[in-house]
């Protein structure tokens, strides 16, 4: 190497430890503020689950052995089928009186909804992760014994929105676009 390449080699060496030293206090701050940051969101969800009031009983579905479902007047068991990798679980059910139903012949999803009609459930068509969702909401009569297919959704976001005399309203979201679908009972 040459005098100037030298000398210059040297300039720059000399400037990258200096950038190097003024900045290391900056990125190290920087690190130990991210640390802090990301701890006191974790204390505070933390305190947020504790004081988070409980789940409504009506949409609860156990995932051990059979467990008798909430609201059904201990009519109504379910017991974990299936559970998709990153994703919802499917349940056996079943009349826990011990007559034979029509239930269970089928798998549904988790979200139960208790309506004075009976018990809205989703009826899984396929249980295959590359079919999923695909699934029909129905509307199951105790009394009868009765399963009545309300509609086919192909998406998990749902929710019952309104109710009108013999209609019901079903809101649903995939992540980039929602719709609405009524169904007359």
């Amino acid at each position: 190497m040459n005098k100037i390449s030298i000398i210059f080699h040297h300039i720059f060496r000399h400037i990258w430890n200096a950038l190097f030293v003024i900045s290391y206090p900056v990125l190290a701050t920087f690190g130990l503020i991210f640390i802090g940051v990301t701890y006191v969101f974790s204390a505070l969800s933390k305190i947020l689950t504790k004081i988070r009031p409980e789940s409504d009983e009506s949409e609860k579905v156990y995932q051990g052995g059979w467990e008798i479902l909430p609201n059904t007047n201990n009519l109504l068991e379910a017991k974990v089928h299936k559970q998709i990798m990153f994703g919802p679980t499917c349940f056996q059910l079943r009349r826990k009186d011990g007559v034979p139903s029509v239930l269970e012949d089928y798998i549904f999803g988790g979200k139960v909804r208790f309506i004075d009609e009976g018990v809205l459930l989703e009826k899984w068509n396929a249980l295959d992760s590359k079919d999923l969702p695909d699934f029909d909401i129905c509307l199951y009569d105790p009394d009868s014994d009765r399963l009545n297919s309300l509609t086919n959704i192909k998406c998990f976001d749902w929710h019952l929105s309104e109710r009108e005399e013999n209609n019901l309203m079903f809101k649903w979201f995939d992540g980039t676009q929602g719709g609405e679908v009524k169904v007359a009972l």
